[in-house]
C-alpha cells in the first residue's frame, strides 16, 4: 500500500500552505478578537482558485478531487479555522449539490460564478426545531404557477450575510418526513430573502453565523434542484462529503496544536510528562489524518465512503478537541489568556464536534452502516 501522497496533491498542498501562512494565518488573530469576516483571506482564496477546487475545468473550477479538498481545509485550518470553515463549506455542501444533482443549465449558470468566489455558497437545512432530525423541517415551498413560494426560517447558516447563493430545503409535500423535502437554490437577493439574528458564538469568530429568514420568496422552477421530494436525498449526499471537509479542518486545528506546543517547549524547556503529552497529540492527529484521507480517497475514485467520512468527521473532531486541550494544558496560564493561539484552538474545535452532523449522529449512521452489512 503507498501511502505517499501523488506529485500533484503535494503540490497543491505547497501552494495551499504558502497562501495559508503568508496570507491567512497573520490575519487569524484579528479576525477572532475582532469578529470580522477574513475578507482578504477568503479573496485571496478565490484568486488562487481555491474556491473552486471541486468544479470541473469546463467550468472554471481547479477540477480536483476530495482528496485535494480535504488538503485545502487541513492546509488553511492551520492557519485559521475561520477562514477555513467558510471555504469548506462554501465548496462542499454549497457547491457540490449543483455538482452532484443540477442540471446542464443549473450547473452552467450556478458554477462558473461560484468557482471564481463571485458568489459563495451556503447551505440551508437546520431550523430552529428541526436540527439533528433534519427529515423534520417545517419550511414550506408552496407551488405558484410555474414557481414555488418559499416561507420558513433556517438557522446556524454558515456563511450567513455574505453568500450569493443558498441551497434551501423545504417541504414541498404532505409527507411529514423526507420524503415531503425538496431543495432548492435561492440567490441572496431575491425578493423576501433576509438575514436575521447573527449570532456570537464561541469559537469561529471570522465565520459569520445565523439566521435566513425566507418571507413569500419566489423561486422559479428552474432554481429547484433535483425532483420534488429528492432533497433530503441531496442534503445526505451533500453531508457525506461534507463531513471530509469538517475533518481536515479539526486536522488542520490539530496540527497547529501540535506544532505551536512544540516551539513553546522548544523555547520554555519541558518536563518528561509534558514530552510524553506532544507524543500522544502528534499521534492521535497522525493517525486520524489517515483516516480522513482514506474517506477522501474513496471518494474521489467514487466508491461507497459515508461510514468513512462518518468516521474520520467522529475521530479527526474528537481528535483536535483532546490535542487542543491538551497543548492548553501545557502551555498553562500563558495559554488561557485572551488572544493565545492555544485558547483559540479550544474554542474553534469544539464546534466541529457539534456541526455538520454531531458526534452522536456519526455514532448511529456508523452503527447503521455495520449492522446493515452484516
Amino acid at each position: 500500500m503507498d501511502l505517499e501522497l501523488a506529485p500533484e496533491h503535494a503540490s497543491f498542498r505547497a501552494g495551499v500552505r504558502e497562501l495559508a501562512q503568508g496570507v491567512v494565518q497573520p490575519l487569524a488573530a484579528e479576525v477572532d478578537r475582532d469578529h470580522r469576516f477574513p475578507r482578504e483571506a477568503i479573496d485571496a482564496a478565490a484568486q488562487s482558485g481555491l474556491l473552486g477546487v471541486l468544479i470541473p475545468r469546463r467550468y472554471g473550477g481547479a477540477g480536483l478531487d476530495a482528496l485535494a479538498f480535504a488538503i485545502c481545509v487541513e492546509e488553511l485550518a492551520q492557519a485559521c479555522a475561520s477562514t477555513a470553515v467558510i471555504v469548506d463549506v462554501h465548496t462542499s455542501v454549497g457547491t457540490e449539490p449543483i455538482l452532484l444533482f443540477g442540471d446542464d443549465e443549473q450547473k452552467s449558470r450556478w458554477l462558473p460564478r461560484l468557482a471564481t468566489g463571485e458568489l459563495l455558497g451556503a447551505f440551508a437545512l437546520t431550523e430552529p426545531a428541526s436540527g439533528s432530525d433534519a427529515a423534520s423541517l417545517t419550511t414550506t415551498a408552496r407551488r405558484n404557477g410555474d414557481g414555488y413560494v418559499l416561507n420558513g426560517t433556517k438557522v446556524f447558516i454558515t456563511n450567513i450575510g455574505h453568500a450569493g447563493l443558498y441551497v434551501v430545503f423545504a417541504r414541498t409535500g404532505p409527507d411529514e418526513k423526507a420524503a415531503g423535502v425538496t431543495a432548492f437554490l435561492v440567490p441572496a437577493d431575491a425578493r423576501g430573502v433576509r438575514v436575521g439574528q447573527v449570532f456570537h458564538k464561541m469559537g469561529l469568530h471570522g465565520s459569520p453565523t445565523g439566521e435566513l429568514i425566507l418571507e413569500d420568496v419566489s423561486v422559479p422552477a428552474a432554481n429547484r434542484l433535483g425532483a420534488e421530494g429528492q432533497g433530503f436525498t441531496v442534503a445526505m449526499r451533500a453531508l457525506d462529503s461534507g463531513r471530509i471537509g469538517i475533518s481536515g479542518q479539526a486536522l488542520g486545528i490539530g496540527q497547529a496544536a501540535v506544532d505551536e506546543t512544540r516551539a513553546l517547549m522548544h523555547d520554555r524547556g519541558h518536563e518528561q510528562g509534558d514530552d510524553f503529552t506532544l507524543a500522544d497529540m502528534a499521534t492521535r492527529v497522525e493517525s486520524a489524518r489517515l483516516l480522513a484521507y482514506q474517506a477522501a480517497w474513496l471518494c474521489s475514485r467514487g466508491l461507497p465512503f459515508t461510514r468513512q467520512a462518518s468516521m474520520s468527521k467522529l475521530h479527526c473532531s474528537d481528535t483536535a478537541m483532546q490535542v487542543a486541550l491538551d497543548a492548553l494544558q501545557i502551555a498553562g496560564a500563558e495559554g488561557a489568556a485572551s488572544g493565545s493561539p492555544f485558547e483559540r484552538h479550544v474554542r474553534d474545535a469544539k464546534a466541529l464536534q457539534i456541526y455538520e452532523g454531531s458526534n452522536q449522529v456519526q455514532r448511529i449512521v456508523i452503527a447503521r452502516d455495520l449492522l446493515r452489512a452484516g
